[in-house]
């Protein structure tokens, strides 16, 4: 099969690899739709995986096409999405069904061979069944749409708050979309491009701020009266954006970190002097993956594609096939290139 290998850092090949031997508990999945995720990007031009050569890819659904003898619950040609967490079950977060903390996982695309490939064999455990409604590239989306509702959740958000979304990317946007048809009062997307602070408009925002061009603080707190946000989530890992988030939230509001940054964050007199007397809660936001497995995030988002109109239609700003998967990563290397999601179509878009 075509797969995309990477080697070491900034070494990504397009080679012709063996299939996958699909074990008892698996089955083969032909990769209909795989998505560039922003934990790709470092993994494959900085840090690496954890073993290596690999097949990255963690975003992903597809068609079966052959099944493990131990097979019972999923049939040839049904359409899955795959949750690429494989928890150990066993350690004290397991035991607890927060799986986001399993200590001892492994992982699609990080520490097993993913999904930027024709074909990846996949454990039963980790299959969602896709409704016919609800399109591959659609459903390749999940993940960060579960990642967004995670981080929703976490902030204990209820229909009638006020979010702020700090960072537009794909999660993002998943997450103003989310809000929105979720019944939030108000929606406001901060981003630094105005290609982006678009696609939030699309999306559901009903306020956006480019934060290059006014003082964001001020501009959150405009649009809600002088009140601030009830939620206020960073999405970008930016330290300067992190420590806004404080000053944009309201009296007894939420500010959650998702966004990863690898840097320490130093915080003002202001802002800590807000954070304790507006009693605000601070709270980190990690992956998506609850009891029973994969959790609610997942069921929830699956259910907002093909119940609510929830879509990734705005959100993909790139369609290309596998043989792409190099030329992307060096022009994101180079800086300064435009996107968003980014969807690979190993099979032809479909």
């Amino acid at each position: 099969m075509k797969a995309v290998c990477m080697y070491k850092p900034g070494d990504l090949r397009v080679e012709e690899v063996d299939l996958p031997v699909v074990q008892a508990d698996e089955v083969m999945v032909k990769v209909r739709a795989v998505g560039l995720c922003g934990s790709d990007i470092p993994r494959a031009l900085v840090y690496g995986a954890h073993v290596s050569p690999i097949i990255i890819g963690h975003e992903f659904s597809g068609e079966i096409t052959e099944l493990g003898a131990q097979i019972k619950n999923f049939k040839v040609g049904d359409r899955v999405v795959v949750p690429p967490l494989i928890p150990c079950f066993e350690c004290e977060w397991c035991q607890k069904g927060i799986y986001s903390l399993c200590e001892h996982y492994d992982y699609y695309g990080s520490r097993r061979n993913g999904a930027l490939a024709e074909y990846v064999a996949v454990k039963e455990g980790n299959l969602l069944k896709v409704p016919d409604n609800v399109s591959y590239e659609d459903a390749a989306t999940i993940d960060p749409c579960a990642n967004a509702y995670h981080g929703l959740t976490r902030a204990n958000f209820q229909a009638g708050d006020s979010v702020c979304v700090v960072g537009t990317g794909p999660i993002g946007l998943f997450a103003a979309q989310y809000a929105k048809l979720a019944g939030a009062s108000q929606v406001i997307a901060v981003d630094v491009w105005d290609e982006k602070l678009v696609i939030a408009k699309k999306v559901g925002a009903d306020v956006t701020i480019n934060s290059l061009k006014e003082d964001a603080v001020e501009a959150v707190k405009k649009a809600t009266n002088g009140k601030g946000a009830n939620i206020v989530i960073d999405f970008s890992g930016v330290p300067m954006a992190q420590k806004q988030c404080l000053l944009m939230a309201s009296k007894m509001g939420r500010v959650v970190y998702l966004g990863i940054s690898h840097k320490g964050l130093e915080l003002s007199e202001k802002e800590l002097d807000t954070l304790m007397r507006s009693q605000l809660s601070l709270i980190g936001s990690w992956n998506s993956f609850t009891k029973p497995y994969p959790g609610e995030d997942w069921t929830e988002s699956l259910k907002m594609f093909a119940e609510k109109g929830m879509t990734a239609k705005d959100i993909i700003s790139h369609r290309l096939p596998l043989d792409e998967v190099p030329n992307v990563f060096a022009e994101i290397a180079k800086g300064g290139y435009f996107y968003n999601k980014i969807m690979f179509y190993p099979w032809g878009e479909n």
